[in-house]
Parts: structure tokens; sequence; C-alpha cells
């Protein structure tokens, strides 16, 4: 009976990642063709996380206690998951295709490592080193640096910016985490015994998104915008889409369905599970874009951003043995805290 309800949970949990890991492919696709239309890319980063904010406003107000017992964790996922890396992608999939930016992205769990191993000067194990390796080599694949780098270059240095925002998100769950821990180390030696309890995940959601659009508000200044773009429509790889429908997706699939179905879904699966499959968000917005905007890469981009994938997944799940004393977690230990309280590891899209 209760190997039956585990299967039956998996199984639940395995399908609402993929939900989710589709939810999220789809938010370039769908944002590019506004973009094409005359949308400024800020604007449609505002126009998401404004709407999926408003969406959201009564989980906030249910959880209106974070504000006060967690707000460097509200700012920080405001101001990294949300904004920077919203922002530094939709600019990106402006001048480089979809895919090739959401690769560049998948950098963040190697720059995670290199945070560990040369910033906090601890050691990383063999296997982490391994997947930034294959993680770097392949993206060399990806942006085809044979060819001088046929890209934008700007283009790349801005998904190559979504990838440190994450980077600072994933080191701020960190330090969060191992507040918690230090406080548990003490109350368990005398102090005052109270339970530490991690943040609800949706409720921080909810409030990142209402600090990244507080942000992007002054950022992107939304009353300049060309309102009359929203009543148009955009184009999709020839044919025509209204761009209130592409909105919609953005905002109520590619944001609130997909950020719920992942935290759902890491509550019932373990965190390393469900962060195999959120690499499939890479390969569906890589399709996605191949079908639905005629964006083809080639066959050493393709086994490129396979390697960028596996790469990823190696050094994010392979995290450095912790030191003896309170010492910070590992790279791959912040990675996985940070998807089993926040599903952020692909929070940014």
């Amino acid at each position: 009976m209760h190997a039956s309800r585990g299967t039956q949970k998996r199984s639940a949990g395995l399908g609402l990642a993929l939900l989710s890991a589709f939810a999220f492919g789809g938010s370039g696709v769908a944002a590019k063709p506004l973009i094409e239309a005359g949308l400024d890319p800020l604007h449609v980063v505002w126009l998401r996380v404004a709407g999926a904010a408003l969406i959201m406003l009564p989980v906030a107000w249910r959880h209106r206690n974070l504000v006060r017992e967690r707000p460097a964790l509200l700012a920080g996922f405001g101001l990294f998951a949300v904004a920077g890396v919203q922002a530094c992608y939709f600019a990106a999939i402006s001048r480089i295709p979809v895919g090739v930016a959401l690769l560049v992205e998948y950098l963040a769990p190697a720059l995670v490592l290199g945070w560990v191993r040369f910033v906090q000067r601890r050691p990383v194990t063999r296997a982490a080193a391994l997947g930034v390796v294959l993680a770097v080599g392949g993206l060399a694949c990806v942006v085809e640096v044979w060819a001088g780098l046929s890209f934008d270059a700007l283009g790349l240095l801005l998904a190559l910016g979504a990838a440190c925002c994450q980077v600072g998100y994933f080191v701020l769950s960190d330090h969060g985490g191992q507040e918690a821990k230090g406080r548990e180390g003490r109350e368990s030696k005398g102090g005052d015994g109270g339970s530490v309890e991690p943040p609800p995940p949706l409720g921080v959601i909810a409030y990142g998104l209402i600090v990244g659009a507080l942000v992007l508000t002054v950022v992107a200044r939304p009353w300049g915008m060309d309102w009359s773009l929203l009543g148009g429509t955009a184009g999709m790889n020839g044919t025509g889409v209204p761009a209130w429908v592409l909105l919609g997706w953005i905002v109520l699939i590619a944001t609130v369905l997909a950020y719920g179905t992942g935290v759902v879904s890491v509550r019932m699966l373990s965190p390393q599970v469900a962060g195999v499959v959120a690499c499939l968000e890479a390969v569906i917005a890589t399709v996605l874009a191949w079908v639905l905007l005629g964006e083809h890469l080639s066959a050493p981009q393709l086994i490129g951003g396979f390697t960028v994938l596996t790469g990823a997944f190696i050094a994010q799940s392979s995290a450095p043995k912790p030191p003896s004393g309170p010492v910070a977690a590992g790279a791959g230990a912040a990675a996985a805290a940070a998807e089993s309280e926040l599903s952020a590891g692909r929070a940014s899209h």
C-alpha cells in the first residue's frame, strides 16, 4: 500500500516537474515575437513580472510575516532571480537565438563552483570540476568559437549576465540556509530551543515577484511603453499571433503555473531528481524555438548543448565535502537548497 502510494506520488511529481519545465521553456519563445513586434525587452519583462505579482498578491498577504522575518532573502530573490535573470535573458533573446541564450545561462552551476573554489577558497570534488570543464567546453561548441563567435557579442554577454544573477541567488540561498543551521546548532547546545523552519517557497516567490516588479518599474519606465502593440499581432515564424495571447502565456503559464508546479514537484520528488528534469527546460526551449520560430541549431551546437546540460547537472549534483566547523555549504548543496526551498534553479524564466 505504502509502496503504491509512493510510486503514485513520484509519478505525479515527475508529471508536474515536466509541466514546469515545459512552461518555463516556453517563455522565451512567446516573448521573442513580442520583442520583434516593437516592445522593448525590459517592457516585456515588466509586463510578465507585474502581471504575475498581481496574481500572487493573495499569497503574499497570507505570508506577510516574511517581510519581517526574511527581508534580505526576499530582496535578493526579487533582485537576482526575478528582475536580474529575466531582464538579462529577455534582452539576450532579442539578439541571439533562444536556445543559445538559455544554454549560456546554464553555466550558473559551474560559476557557483568557481565562487566556492576561488572566493571561498574551498576544495571542490573532481566530479564537480569535470562538470565545469564539460559545461565550458560545450558552451564553446554552442557559440561556435572556431567561427569567431558568430553570435552577437552583447547578446552573449547578456545571457552570461543572467547566469551570474543566478549565481548571486544561489549564494544568497546558501548564506540564508547556513544562518538557519547556525541557529539550530546554538539551540541544540542549550539556546532558546525554538525551531527554525525554511521560508514557505510560494511566499518567497510572491514577494520576489513584487520586489522584481518594483525594481523593473523604475528601470523599465512602463509609462513610456506603446500599449497599442498589445492589441495587435506578433509574427511567429510567418504566422500572426495576437500579442495579448502571447503575453497571457508568459504571465499565466510561463510564470505563475511554472513556479507553482515547480514548487510542488520539488516537494514530491527530491531536489536532485527535480534538478535533472529541470535540465529539460533548455531542450524544450530549443525545440520550441526550432519549431515555432524557425531557429535552427547546427549539429555541433546540439552536441555542445547536450554537453553543457551534462556538465551543469554534474556540477550541480556534486557537492564539495563540507569541512569541519560552521562553514557554508558547497555549491551543489546551495543549488539543492535553492531548489528545495524555492524551485529556483530555473526561476529565471
